[in-house]
């Protein structure tokens, strides 16, 4: 047996269909409980701002219901694989950063996680060198504090640089 005939497991698809079905699960009865919270019925003055969320989160935990009954009663199929080592390992050059990204930003801000983030993307994934990433990973987080922070009055995360600059 060759390598060409190996077949490389890493999950397969029921399982990754229950994992699904369970987060968007999750995450419709959260937004439901919140929405109800908020008010998710009909007012005497018309719906209340949790009204139409609501019946997407009860939408969604339909259609996260009717995925994790069709995979259970289709017990007879072959469970494939979902995705090759190497897919996965694209994927997770990703993901992983890109989550390390968004907790970054609850403890430096968006602005310099942003920054760090493009760059080490533009010179890991990419390949680049400091004379082609320096002014993009600076230039478009210096845009989006213009446009964000300055014109539209939106702020966004800040860390202990955009504190000690006083915003």
């Amino acid at each position: 047996m060759n390598d060409s005939d190996k077949v490389e497991r890493t999950v397969g698809v029921r399982v990754m269909e229950y994992v699904v079905a369970g987060i968007v699960l999750a995450f419709s009865a959260l937004l439901m409980q919140q929405s109800d919270k908020i008010g998710a019925s009909w007012a005497s003055d018309g719906p209340q701002s949790g009204y139409f969320p609501f019946r997407v989160g009860a939408i969604l935990a339909i259609g996260a219901l009717a995925v994790i009954v069709q995979t259970a009663l289709a017990r007879n199929q072959t469970d494939g694989n979902f995705v090759g080592r190497g897919a996965l390992r694209d994927v997770m050059a990703v993901l992983l950063p890109s989550a390390i990204y968004v907790a970054a930003m609850t403890w430096i801000g968006f602005y310099v996680a942003s920054t760090v983030f493009i760059g080490a993307f533009m010179w890991w994934l990419g390949k680049y060198r400091l004379p082609v990433i320096a002014p993009i990973a600076l230039g478009i987080p210096v845009a989006l504090f213009l446009l964000f922070e300055l014109w539209f009055k939106v702020p966004l995360p800040k860390g202990p640089l955009e504190t000690m600059f006083g915003y």
